[in-house]
């Protein structure tokens, strides 16, 4: 259960997004794109399992901060939905680049 408030604690500053951004925004090569794709998809399932680990100790009385939990629970939804949101855009491209006429 540390392990789980240390994580929902060390959430990631504007500044970390920012450069992140940057460092997205001056890759030219797509593999780095793919990179970046896969870490944030690995950094939702982590709050996925996170999130359910805290369900899981609530529902067996085995939180100690009931705070902490709900952060958790909060923050892996929020991470999903942004996730669905970026896929939902990503395949409206996808789409609109096949309706284009040559």
């Amino acid at each position: 259960m540390n392990n789980l408030i240390n994580k929902v604690s060390s959430a990631t500053s504007t500044a970390d997004l920012l450069k992140q951004k940057n460092d997205v925004a001056s890759s030219t090569d797509g593999s780095d794109f793919a990179k970046h794709l896969k870490s944030a998809l690995n950094e939702v399932n982590e709050l996925q399992v996170e999130g359910e680990e805290a369900v899981a100790d609530l529902a067996t009385g085995q939180v100690k901060d009931l705070h902490q939990a709900a952060l958790a629970i909060n923050k892996a939804e929020i991470n999903m939905k942004l996730m669905l949101e970026i896929r939902n855009k990503a395949l409206s491209a996808y789409k609109e680049l096949g309706r284009t006429q040559i």
